[in-house]
Order: C-alpha cells, then structure tokens, then sequence
C-alpha cells in the first residue's frame, strides 16, 4: 500500500535541503562581512538569507504538522 503521507514528507526532505543550503550561504556572507563590516550589499544580502531560512523553517514545520495529521487520520483509519 502506498504511503499516503508521501507528499508531505517529500515537502519536508525538500525544505530541510533547500535549508541545508541556505545556512551555507550564510555562513559564507558571515565570513565575507568579517573582512568587510561596513558593506551595505552583503548586510541586505544576510538580512535576505535570514529571511529565506525563517520561511524555510516554517515550511518544514508546516510540513511536519501535515505529516502528523496524515499519519494520525491514516492510523485512525486502519483501526
């Protein structure tokens, strides 16, 4: 039988690498702003990496309420 929750946790596999690769990215910008402190574009490019990774996080969360509802609704209905 095929797992009807499958989506969600494709949704959240996605998320958590689309995570993965956005906390890289910070880092390198981290790195970048301890040579150059003052620059504007790499402050507003860390401002936009944050942002991306707080929506991230919600997405993962989002998925991870789904997945407990589907699981939840599926062993209902097996019993």
């Amino acid at each position: 039988m095929k797992d009807p929750c499958t989506l969600y946790k494709s949704q959240r596999q996605k998320a958590k690498d689309v995570l993965e690769i956005l906390e890289k990215q910070r880092d390198e910008i981290n790195e970048k702003l301890k040579l150059n402190e003052s620059s504007a574009s790499l402050h507003k490019e860390l401002r936009t990496v944050n942002l991306d990774i707080k929506i991230t996080i919600n997405e993962i969360d989002h998925a991870e309420y789904n997945i407990q509802e589907c699981e939840s609704k599926n062993s209902s209905i097996l019993n």
